[in-house]
């Protein structure tokens, strides 16, 4: 069924690669209750449609589309329909659900007829190298703030190192060190077993408590389940909602699945992913039964790195996480108190993996190398993957006209173009 011999693998690496896949992502479980509890949707029922929008998306990738992604509610998505579409704007979260639904039955349609696929194949092949080297930069981000190695929000600077020679800090480095050392030993499922052995050293030094129970049952998804706004979202004021979430899912799946499918070598001579319609649909059916659960835009996750350099390349490792995620529903005490000094370590050697593409990238062309590093740089900077790829969707064409190559651009790149102006003409900047 996974055709494992072909894609060079076998069960046991992949079984490893989906575990090590669900414990990067098992985060999603606190936090996206955790934001959207700010929009007034309860943290119990949204945990539980938070878990069931995972499983559903992320099987249909491993079974369907046969690719080793998983699928999830998206970070980004979830704080700009809560703080912004919600607190901000006013509207209810019944309404941005709403929104959500018609974003996913738009997206269905697009990808059944092959609309997001020939959109994919007009990226040029640069912008799709420095979607992954992107993307592996703000995993390291991400890592390096989740393990405290660095602080956000300091007056007068941006970022700087955090409390170094605290004991969190000092487990999260050592979490990075053993990830290392198993790596240069060449031992199976070193990130995994990276994280295993720092969250155990993590409950024996007592840097993290030890769950109070380790099993529970779920709570009721009816205060959240298909209480969804249809009617309330198709308004002229929730048009721009509309637009920002519709061109955020676009651009992150987009840029997640050409990124992280460069880094696993699942991309054609073309740089093109063969069969791209189905990880697509993939992601468009989750975001729909995500909407009637209760929870927000789901879609391909930047974790799955971490499975693809644990060796898993086939749907089984989708299928496995998409198990774990399962059993989370009655093992939530447990597996949510995987500290983010155990999982930070890993996304940083995630993102370190993910750089080598960048030698792809032509630096003796400024038409090509200047929109992939504007890509690469605000993908980072701005804390933003969908910022960073419309970046260069439009700087791309602007490039190319300006040097007198307008012929280079494919006709699916002007259509990118245009939709990532009205992205930054839309979205609510602060």
């Amino acid at each position: 069924m996974f055709r494992l011999k072909e894609s060079g693998t076998n069960v046991r690496t992949e079984i490893i690669a989906g575990i090590t896949t669900f414990m990067t992502m098992a985060y999603i479980l606190i936090v996206n209750p955790a934001i959207l509890s700010a929009a007034g949707i309860p943290k119990g029922p949204s945990m539980v449609a938070t878990i069931l929008s995972a499983v559903f998306g992320t099987l249909i990738m491993g079974f369907y589309a046969n690719r080793p992604f998983a699928i999830a509610p998206y970070m980004g998505e979830n704080a700009f329909v809560a703080y912004t579409g919600v607190k901000v704007l006013g509207y209810s979260w019944q309404t941005a659900l709403g929104a959500i639904f018609i974003g996913g039955v738009l997206f269905t349609l697009l990808t059944v007829f092959k609309v997001r696929s020939w959109l994919v194949r007009a990226i040029p092949e640069s912008l799709k190298y420095s979607f992954a080297v992107g993307i592996g930069l703000f995993l390291t981000f991400i890592g390096l703030n989740d393990a405290g190695i660095v602080s956000l929000g300091v007056p007068g600077a941006p970022v700087r190192m955090g409390h170094i020679t605290s004991s969190s800090v000092l487990l999260a480095i050592f979490g990075f060190v053993l990830i290392g050392i198993l790596m240069v030993r060449r031992v199976r499922g070193a990130i995994l077993w990276g994280i295993l052995g720092t969250t155990a050293l993590s409950f024996i030094t007592g840097v993290v408590q030890l769950p109070e129970a380790w099993v529970s049952l779920p709570p009721s998804l009816s205060p959240i389940f298909l209480k969804l706004d249809i009617a309330g979202a198709f308004t002229w004021g929730f048009f721009a909602v509309i637009l920002t979430v519709f061109v955020m899912d676009f651009v992150d799946t987009m840029g997640t699945l050409i990124g992280v499918s460069a880094r696993a070598g699942l991309l054609d001579e073309h740089g093109n992913l063969p069969q791209v319609e189905r990880p697509m649909l993939a992601d468009a059916l989750a975001t729909v039964f995500g909407a009637l659960m209760g929870t927000t835009t789901t879609g391909t996750y930047i974790e799955s790195a971490a499975g693809i350099e644990a060796g898993g390349k086939t749907g089984l490792t989708a299928v496995v996480t998409a198990f774990f995620f399962l059993l989370a529903l009655f093992f939530a005490p447990f597996l949510t108190a995987i500290p983010p000094l155990a999982y930070g370590p890993a996304l940083i050697i995630v993102g370190l993996l993910m750089l080598s593409p960048i030698t792809k990238i032509p630096f003796d062309d400024y038409t090509e190398l200047i929109p992939a590093f504007s890509v690469i740089v605000l993908m980072s900077f701005t804390y933003n993957i969908g910022v960073g790829m419309t970046a260069g969707f439009v700087l791309y064409p602007l490039f190319k006209v300006i040097s007198g190559r307008y012929q280079e651009v494919h006709a699916g790149s002007w259509v990118l173009c245009a939709l990532s102006l009205l992205f930054f003409i839309f979205y609510p900047y602060g």
